[in-house]
Order: C-alpha cells, then structure tokens, then sequence
C-alpha cells in the first residue's frame, strides 16, 4: 500500500530518477564503468540541484573565442559587466548576472561562480492575450562563460563542468566558424538530447550581407539537425547593433517565467544517461529457460557424471543378487564369488554419512570434463541471446560460478541418491523356497535309490518303491527335483533381466532427478537470477529515459 501511495505521489523526475538509480545498481560490472560513473554524478548532481533554489533558473552562456558571447551577454543585460577587448580569451571565470537575489548564492556557490552582479532593470516577457500584459522574469540567473575552445585548460574544464550544471544552454555561434567541427562533436552533439532546454544563437549576423543570412541559417540549421538536435531553436542577433536581442532577451525571460527549465535539464540528463546505458540494446527483456533448455542440460551433465556407468551397475547388480537369492542351492556360492559391481563403487554400503559420502567412480576425463563445459557454455548462450555483449558475459559467468564444485556436487548426488541398490524383490523368496524344495526332494530320491541299491547289494529284503505311471517314485523325484531347478534357474534368469531393466530405469529417473536438482541450483538457478537482474536493468531504463 505504501509503494502505491509513493508511486502516485511521486513527480515524474523523481519516478526517473529512482529508475536510473536503479538501472545503475543493477548495471554494475555489467556495463561500462565510466558510464556508471556519469550516471552516479548525474543522480548526485540532480539531488543537489533539487535541494537549491526553485526559484531560480540557471542560463548559461557558451561559446567559441571571437563569437562574441561576453559582448552579447551584456547587450541583453543592459549593462557592460563582462569585459570584452579584442585580446582572446576575454572570460577567464564565470560571471553572473543576478535578477532576484534571494536564495541564489547557495546555487551560485555550488556552481563555483564567485563573480556575481545583481541587476534591477527586469527582463520581461511580453504576453499578448486579450488583457495584454508583461510579466517580469525574475529568479534568473544569466552566465557569461569562459570560451570553450580556450587553449587554457582550466577556462575549458570551467565551461566543460558548467555545461554539466546550467539550466539552459545557449550556443552562441559566429558566421566564420559556425561550422566549427569541434564545437558540434565536443559540445553540442553531447548535449544534443538537451533540446528542450537549449538555444543556439547565431551572432554577429550583422557581418552577413542579406542575401547571406538564409543560406547561411539554413545551413546552420541543417548542421544542428545532423547533430541530433530536434526541431532546434535558432535564433540570428548582433550584439554590436542590436539587432535580435530582443528577441533573444524575450526567449530568455518566457523560459524563465515557465519555471519548467531545471525540471527538463534534469530530465534530459537521466534519458541521455539512459540512452547511453541501452546501446547496443534491444532493450528487450530475455526469457528464462525453459523445461527442453533445462532436461538437456541435465542429460550432458548426467552423461559426464557417470550416470551411465551406475545405471548399467544398477542392471548387473541387480541380476547378481537375483541369482543369489533364486538360483539353485548349490551352485549359489558361485554368485557370491563374483564382484557386485555397485559395491565396487561404494553404492551399496550401508550407514553413510550424505555429507562425506561419494562414489567410487573415475575421476572424470578431459572428454567428460569437456562435455560438462560445453552443455554449460552452451546453456548459458542460449539463455544470453539477443542481450548486449557485457550482459552475455555476466550470464556466462553466473553459468560457470560453480565450475570449480561442480563435479563434486554431481558425484555426492549420486551418492546420496536412492537407487534401490538393496532392495529386493517379492518374488526372490518365493523362487528361494520352491528351489530348496526342488533340491529336499531329488535329494530325498537319490536317498530312497541310494537306500534300495544298498538293500539289494547286501540281500536284503526291502518293499518294492511305489510307481506313477509305471516310474518309480523315487526316480521321479530326483528326475522332478533336478528338472525343477533347472527350468527355475532359466526362468528366474529371463525374470531377473526384465526386472534388472525396470529397476535400471528407476535409477535412471532418480538419478536425472538428482543432477538435475544440483543444475538447477549451480547453474539454472544463478543464470536465472543473471536474466532476472538484466530484465529489471531493461526494466528501469525504460522508465529512466520514457
């Protein structure tokens, strides 16, 4: 209810803001530094410029050595406060002029301008309604700046920060360099998303002859186009003869009186540091993977883990302990004589600790260490499709973060997985007991025959054995016995197969339930959070630069 409350009563810039405050937090170490950087001073810079006068709008003026920035300054002050001489550079520190002083040195002192002039005579601007009126533009503050293109470091750095700083720029041009490559690629093209809250002026339009002055606006014009200005705002002066000043002077005091100026610099600032973060960018938002992406994954990471070698000790195991506990009597030892394969890799030992408890398996190879990477790398890129490079990185990386304890992970699942290594089945004892059986009776009868062969060896009178069917009984139980176990042994044999093969397939499942679990956690799970964290970044741009 609060986050709701908050969000309505939220200004759109400040709904900005968080955004890309949001967007740099998510972005880090995943996108440019330097980039983090600039948005970190663009988020620091707004914060203190709120806190500053509202009152007060910020107009600064740029310019080149000789376009007469300082001379036209003073033209629409109405007064000479900055020097002007033939002498270049003329500005070395940033002058203001002031109207309405109130609550404006805590601004000019965070601007770093210490040369401050308090100017009475009003701009104003002229409303032409139905009651026609002026209304005065007080609350600005006008900037006359060091020359840009200065060959003195620091009067550059000045104008290069307080470019950063100003509420509104205004490039002012002159008719022999307007065309300047410097200007336009260093200053003006930066700034160029800055449209709302910039003017270009074309001064010393009194040095062009008239048929000059549409080609060379025209041309001018064309040139702010192709630096990504929209609909630029261009205006002709002299500051010499005054020609335009008054114009310009009007433009200045209505974007005043608007008092939107500093909320649209501000503005301009989070969308181009967004635009920036977003090169490169669909700024689409990426899908998790999904259950194929997830079950293949599982299936080479199952095959690199061995689970093919326990599945088939699982088969072999199985019908050892089936012909332990079903084949004949007296040949069972022999089973017992035969190594049990899933003994052999510490599967079928009895009160294990899951902690310490791992298999006996091989070391895995460079063929399965090879197919364990490739079915990551190969998740992990397609799960980074369509996303920026240094994003595709990051996921790479999550993938992979587990890399170093994957394999032991792999091989304490199996470990610990249940595969019935000593669980029976129903029918061993049953077959146990029909074997032992078969075996008491052709024992019995070769007792019985031995017993008669004897009483006729040494003439004695015995009674004749009782006959089925024209056998004597006890023939028939050594010939029943002996048969019995036979077609018992190959029954329990072929039965023994087909459950080893159903038992073999629940290991199977468990086992792929069992890597599958520790892939999710190692590796689905942390490129989840990767693809997560990259749908919110998209996320906050979006709402940084709409």
């Amino acid at each position: 209810m609060s986050r709701r409350r908050q969000a309505t009563t939220a200004s759109p810039l400040e709904l900005r803001l968080e955004a890309l405050k949001e967007a740099t937090e998510l972005g880090a170490a995943r996108i440019d530094a330097s980039l983090c950087d600039v948005s970190w001073q663009v988020l620091e810079r707004a914060s203190t410029r709120r806190t500053l006068s509202a009152e007060h709008t910020v107009v600064g003026f740029f310019g080149a050595t000789g376009s007469g920035k300082s001379s036209l300054f003073n033209a629409v002050a109405g007064q000479d406060l900055a020097r002007t001489a033939a002498i270049r550079p003329t500005t070395n520190q940033p002058l203001a002029g002031i109207w309405g002083r109130d609550g404006a040195d805590p601004l000019l002192d965070w601007l770093g301008v210490q040369e401050r002039h308090t100017l009475d005579s009003p701009l104003r601007l002229e409303k032409k309604g139905f009651f026609g009126s002026e209304k005065e533009a007080n609350g600005l503050i006008l900037l006359d700046l060091p020359d840009f293109d200065s060959t003195m470091a620091a009067n550059r750095e000045i104008a290069t920060k307080l470019a950063g700083q100003v509420d509104v720029l205004i490039w002012v041009l002159d008719p022999q360099k307007y065309a300047d490559a410097a200007v336009h690629h260093d200053f003006i093209r930066p700034l160029a998303t800055h449209g709302s809250v910039t003017l270009v002026v074309l001064n010393q339009i009194d040095k062009l002859r008239d048929e000059e002055r549409g080609p060379v606006m025209e041309s001018l014009q064309s040139i702010l186009l192709a630096d990504g200005l929209e609909n630029p705002k261009l205006l002709g002066v002299s500051a010499l003869t005054g020609e335009g000043v008054d114009n310009l002077a009007r433009e200045i005091a209505r974007v005043v009186t608007e008092r939107g100026a500093t909320t649209r610099r501000l503005t301009a600032d989070v969308a181009s540091v967004a635009e920036r973060m977003g090169e490169g960018s669909t700024l689409e938002e990426l899908k998790l993977p999904g259950q194929i992406a997830t079950k293949t994954l599982t299936g080479e990471l199952a095959s690199a883990a061995g689970v093919d070698t326990v599945v088939g000790a699982v088969r072999r195991s199985y019908r050892l302990d089936a012909h332990k506990k079903t084949g004949w009597p007296l040949t069972r030892w022999l089973a017992k004589v035969r190594p049990d394969p899933l003994r052999r890799l510490n599967l079928k030992s009895q009160d294990v600790n899951p902690r310490l408890n791992r298999t006996s398996l091989p070391a895995p190879g460079a063929a399965q260490k090879a197919q364990a990477d490739s079915a990551v790398r190969h998740f992990a890129a397609e799960a980074s499709e369509g996303a920026p490079e240094a994003w595709q990185g990051a996921i790479r990386r999550a993938a992979r973060a587990g890399g170093d304890t994957l394999p032991d992970e792999l091989d304490q699942a199996i470990a610990n997985t249940d595969i019935g290594a000593r669980k029976g089945a129903w029918w061993w004892p049953v077959v146990s007991l029909i074997q032992w059986i078969s075996l008491v009776t052709a024992l019995a009868g070769a007792l019985w025959l031995g017993a008669l062969f004897a009483a006729q060896y040494f003439q004695f009178t015995v009674p004749e054995a009782p006959k089925v069917e024209g056998f004597p009984v006890p023939t028939l139980m050594v010939f029943i016995g002996i048969l019995l176990g036979i077609v018992l042994g190959l029954a329990t044999g072929l039965v023994a197969r087909i459950g080893s093969a159903g038992r073999a397939r629940k290991a199977r499942k468990a086992l792929h339930a069992a890597v599958g679990a520790v892939a999710i956690r190692s590796v689905v799970e942390p490129v989840n959070a990767e693809l997560t964290r990259h749908n919110l970044f998209i996320g906050a741009l979006a709402r940084a630069g709409k």
